[in-house]
């Protein structure tokens, strides 16, 4: 599969060969590329888009790149159902475009990493076709998760699994002779149905799917999905408390929800990982929904996952003490594993943490304090695009939905298209030259002018600058070494200092405080004109 004409990508001086641990400390920035830039003005972002906007990220300042998918795909969850791992969709351009992208952003000292989706493919997967077009038990069936239903005649699911998109996981087919037939497991949406795991054809295409793109130059993978590949022996029924907590909305991501974290899983990633140590410096991290600490912690084993996500921080509230517990338990998770640990505050499958905050004036103001929370920790930070514009989640109209989770829950859940609406580079009228057209895949709102790119530039105040002050220091300042200590802080407050000396100190209260002592190097708003911290802001201090 794929279209491999084009040559790969040959990896510059100083790469990530030569310098291997690159990722441990680095700043990734995440792309969603049917929404940072739109070259060719059909109103959905592509890969020359991205490589017109490169500047703006060298400028930014970030180490990485990650891209969401850009794969052949019919698009049913935006790139996520896959029917070609191996080439580049139309959409965004072609693995010429790809190879392009790469080279100049290497060139500009941006390594590139992009996803990847081993749980499931399209079902429009020539494996998947295959499958339908083939009988009950066959070699074509075996790629993916086939059951007989249950009742008399099949006419009920295999289990009593719900997707994550809404609905049942499973979708029964009609058999080649027109018959109703066997069901198949798709834990999202219909159109992506399971890989089955325990099918060594499934590994060797992965294998290949790594080394097609690491040979073209890419610097890592985000693995989707990274808790789900491995189905538990005999697909037994969830718990009903269970299954109730997930049809209110309550997820529980326990080890209760027996369609996650399955033993084998870890077999999976140990395969990975023995392919990434052919191309010293490539790295790895796993999207791995799991609260438990210590089932966590075993993603970070030496020979499994380089990096796994905490979601931590997505999930607390503007509270000190739930961010120092956050911290806290994030920093206990790596302990000893030898990874670092990664910091996210919003990424394309949640509502922005300006949002999550509050929005508005107060959002804005608790989401530059985040910032300088995260930035000041030890580990990996993961930026969403508009991070840095201190963009809000912006609910489009009924008609405009385009996430599945929409349909699949009957229009009781919108889904995450608000946390996807295209960039704003320009003041004007959307697209605010995101595209030439207005016509952009998801609308954008009117009164987005000023937190453009062009209208945040040179201006000391907005959230563009502070970002690329807060990042330049990050890379710059002495301070930010080693690891972190908490120091004692006013209530509503938290404060730590890392070992080379920086202390960050964070006031998510109401009132203004006295800070420590030290020279304030970064604030997220001007102190007050007695030096003390206002509320609702974070300090740096040498």
């Amino acid at each position: 599969m794929g279209n491999e004409v084009s040559a790969p990508t040959a990896r510059p001086a100083g790469d990530s060969a030569a310098n291997p641990d690159w990722w441990r400390d680095a700043v990734f920035y995440q792309i969603y590329p049917r929404s940072f830039a739109d070259a060719n003005g059909d109103g959905v972002g592509d890969l020359d888009g991205i490589r017109s906007r490169l500047d703006h990220l060298a400028g930014l300042g970030v180490d990485a790149i990650w891209l969401s998918p850009f794969f052949t795909s019919p698009m049913a969850d935006h790139g996520y159902d896959v029917a070609d791992p191996r080439d580049v969709d139309p959409v965004f351009g072609d693995l010429a475009a790809f190879d392009r992208l790469v080279a100049e952003a290497h060139a500009r000292d941006i390594r590139v990493t992009i996803d990847l989706v081993p749980n499931h493919s399209s079902d429009e997967h020539v494996w998947f076709q295959q499958a339908l077009r083939a009988a009950p038990g066959s070699p074509e069936r075996d790629r993916y998760v086939f059951r007989d239903g249950r009742g008399a005649n099949g006419e009920q699911p295999p289990n009593n699994w719900p997707s994550a998109f809404g609905g049942p996981a499973w979708h029964r087919i009609t058999e080649p002779d027109g018959t109703p037939g066997q069901w198949y497991l798709h834990l999202f949406d219909a159109k992506q149905p399971d890989l089955n795991w325990e099918n060594p054809e499934v590994w060797a295409d992965l294998e290949a799917t790594l080394r097609f793109w690491l040979d073209r130059g890419v610097d890592g993978f985000r693995i989707d999905v990274a808790h789900g590949m491995a189905k538990p022996a005999g697909l037994p029924d969830l718990a009903q408390d269970v299954l109730a907590e997930i049809e209110a909305g309550e997820n529980p991501h326990t080890s209760r929800d027996i369609r996650w974290d399955a033993e084998g899983v870890h077999d999976i990633h140990r395969f990975i990982r023995k392919v990434l140590a052919d191309y010293p410096g490539a790295m790895a991290v796993g999207e791995v929904w799991v609260t438990d600490t210590d089932r966590l912690r075993r993603y970070l084993r030496p020979d499994e996952l380089p990096l796994a996500f905490d979601f931590r921080m997505v999930q607390s509230r503007w509270r000190a003490d739930e961010l120092r517990e956050t911290v806290s338990s994030a920093l206990a998770t790596v302990a000893g594993t030898g990874s670092p640990t990664t910091w996210v505050l919003s990424n394309h499958d949640v509502v922005r943490h300006v949002t999550r905050y509050g929005g508005g004036l107060v959002g804005t103001r608790r989401g530059r304090a985040a910032a300088l929370l995260q930035l000041a920790l030890p580990g990996v930070a993961y930026l969403y695009q508009g991070d840095e514009l201190g963009l809000e989640s912006v609910e489009p109209p009924d008609e405009a939905l385009t996430d599945p989770t929409w349909e699949r829950s009957g229009h009781t859940r919108r889904g995450r298209d608000n946390c996807r609406i295209p960039l704003p580079w320009e003041p004007g009228e959307p697209a605010y030259g995101f595209s030439t057209t207005s016509e952009t895949w998801l609308p954008m709102p009117a009164g987005w002018s000023p937190l453009a790119v062009e209208s945040q530039q040179g201006q000391p105040e907005s959230t563009l600058e502070l970002y690329r002050t807060a990042l330049r220091l990050r890379r710059e300042h002495d301070g930010f070494t080693g690891g972190l200590s908490f120091v004692d802080a006013p209530a509503d407050c938290l404060a730590f200092r890392r070992d080379g000396g920086l202390t960050c100190f964070v006031n998510a209260g109401n009132t203004p405080v006295a800070l420590p002592a030290g020279t304030p190097v970064l604030t997220s708003v001007p102190l007050t004109a007695d030096g003390e911290l206002p509320g609702d802001a974070t300090a740096w201090l040498a």
